[in-house]
């Protein structure tokens, strides 16, 4: 005999465990993004320059796909419910001439939460609650916005949605959820996601606890 042990049937043999790859796509600009105003879970509509970005998002995913050996129309798509994150996802889709309506969505992909500031710039955050918001500024992950919800809790909705994937992955959600991956994954600390700008217009590359961005 050679040594090895042979599974029974108490022992199953174990196979290699294959990591998703997840191409991750921040929605388009809106008018709040672009006047630093906080969206959180409020459903605010792409502007022109989000259209654009999101047009520009699919060119690269196309190439990315290519690149990786895949067919496009094989891969599962699924997007976060908000409208922001279903027209970009729309728009890239069609860009990749594929039906614009053949993807998922998925709640646990939403933005955080952050209840009674949603609609406010950080000055007026500040303004409307001190206390909280110095709180907040001393541990982002770990303190919510008034009514709102934690980044931590947002990891762990995020590990779940990784958790349930069945294979490489095309993703459009948000810049929060995406820190939040980022932490889900070991890929950063809560401190080093908690200020990462997450940019739109672009393809992040999520593999085998690395991250890259395209675009």
């Amino acid at each position: 005999m050679d040594g090895r042990v042979k599974p029974g049937h108490d022992e199953p043999e174990k196979c290699a465990i294959t990591v998703p790859t997840i191409y991750y796509i921040r929605h388009g600009e809106t008018a709040w993004n672009a006047a630093g105003r906080f969206q959180g879970t409020q459903d605010i509509p792409l502007n022109d320059l989000g259209r654009t970005q999101a047009v520009a998002a699919g060119g690269i995913l196309a190439d990315l796909i290519a690149r990786d050996g895949h067919e496009a129309s094989a891969l599962p798509f699924v997007a976060s419910p908000l409208g922001r994150a279903r027209l970009t996802m729309e728009l890239v889709r069609e860009t990749m001439q594929l039906p614009p309506d053949g993807y998922a969505l998925d709640i646990r992909l939403r933005e955080i939460a952050y209840g009674l500031w949603e609609g406010l710039t950080l000055p007026e955050m500040e303004r409307h609650d001190a206390v909280v918001f110095a709180s907040r500024l001393a541990d982002k992950w770990g303190v919510a916005a008034p009514a709102g919800e934690t980044y931590a809790s947002v990891t762990l909705r995020m590990r779940e949605w990784f958790d349930s994937l069945q294979g490489d992955t095309v993703t459009v959600a948000h810049g929060g959820t995406m820190r939040a991956l980022m932490v889900a994954l070991g890929i950063a600390t809560p401190l080093e996601a908690s200020d990462i700008p997450i940019g739109q217009g672009v393809v992040y590359v999520f593999r085998e606890g690395t991250l890259t961005r395209h675009g």
